[in-house]
């Protein structure tokens, strides 16, 4: 797996990226994730300078592996991260919620590996094209804000429009999830809900306990009438949220801001105050198949490894024509 070019770029030993789940993805994951072999990654957020530069700092206490940071483009601090990422020559960021062109001369100019993340084959080949060095596929089978295709139909489409490595996410729990990515063309595997349960998460252990709980069809989409759909588990709250879409749907001029309030400061309940009622318990439909608590982040990458292995061995005699 080393030789891999994802892992040759990145310099790290297995082709597993942490997804970068707001509040979830801090330090602490981060480090234990890059320390096992992986590549962690900070959430940026919506944080301000301060915060993600003492996230970085504490990162680099913990560890001296690779691990990045998540820029997400529409957040109000989003030229003082681009800033901070440049100042402190983080080795690799991923970005979300739009496109990295406008810093991407800035990126380079230092060294940075720019990884966004993509929903579509225009995006990717636009990222392509912009110099991206390569593009995390995210399908909608993934928690927290989605698009519209599957990682099934999207990440071979993706493999075959770019040159760049593709690291496919959305839907992969263990390693038939790894195994069917590489398949497909994927070069490393994004996982954000196996690892939102590991030891080393903060999530509140009320939100962890009901992904470890959750069947195949306890996760909803929330947010299809604000053009910002969100996938995650569901409870009180989704309920609130689609009986006022129903009802905002049906007007001619829907009242956005009321399906906005209604989100405001949930994803916090649930990962920090331990709320599963009246929070956004963000988690993919993988969720069904977690069950394993408390195991590290390095117990969670080796056995992924082991399974994949396992797998891919397998299925060498499966198709024997």
């Amino acid at each position: 797996m080393t030789q891999s070019r994802i892992c040759q770029m990145l310099d790290i030993e297995y082709p597993i990226f942490q997804g970068a789940m707001a509040w979830v993805a801090e330090e602490q994951l981060a480090s234990a994730v890059s320390e096992a072999g992986g590549l962690g990654l900070i959430a940026s957020g919506h944080a301000p300078k301060e915060v993600i530069k003492e996230k970085i700092d504490r990162a680099r206490e913990l560890t001296d592996k690779t691990f990045g940071v998540n820029i997400m483009l529409m957040s109000p601090f989003v030229e003082d991260i681009v800033d901070l990422v440049i100042e402190e020559r983080v080795k690799v960021i991923t970005t979300g919620a739009g496109s990295p062109g406008k810093y991407m001369k800035r990126f380079k100019e230092v060294g940075i590996i720019v990884i966004p993340v993509v929903a579509s084959v225009a995006q990717a080949k636009r990222m392509e094209k912009e110099g991206a060095d390569a593009v995390v596929v995210e399908g909608m089978e993934g928690g927290g804000h989605i698009g519209k295709s599957t990682t099934m139909t999207l990440v071979p489409q993706v493999a075959d429009a770019v040159s760049i490595p593709v690291i496919a996410a959305g839907g992969i729990g263990d390693g038939r999830g790894v195994a069917a990515a590489i398949m497909l063309g994927a070069e490393a595997v994004q996982l954000g809900t196996r690892f939102l349960v590991s030891k080393e998460s903060i999530a509140h252990d009320n939100f962890k306990g009901k992904v470890l709980k959750a069947k195949d069809i306890d996760t909803v989409i929330t947010g299809l009438l604000t053009g910002h759909p969100v996938r995650g588990l569901r409870n009180r709250l989704t309920k609130v949220f689609e009986k006022a879409e129903r009802e905002e749907g049906g007007k001619a001029k829907p009242d956005f801001d009321r399906l906005e309030d209604l989100g405001k400061g949930a994803l916090k309940r649930a990962v920090i105050d331990g709320d599963t009622k009246d929070s956004s318990m963000m988690a993919g439909q993988i969720a069904g198949l977690i069950s394993k608590e408390n195991q590290t982040c390095a117990e969670i990458i080796q056995e992924l490894i082991s399974e994949t292995t396992e797998v891919l061995k397998n299925r060498t005699t499966f198709w024997n024509v």
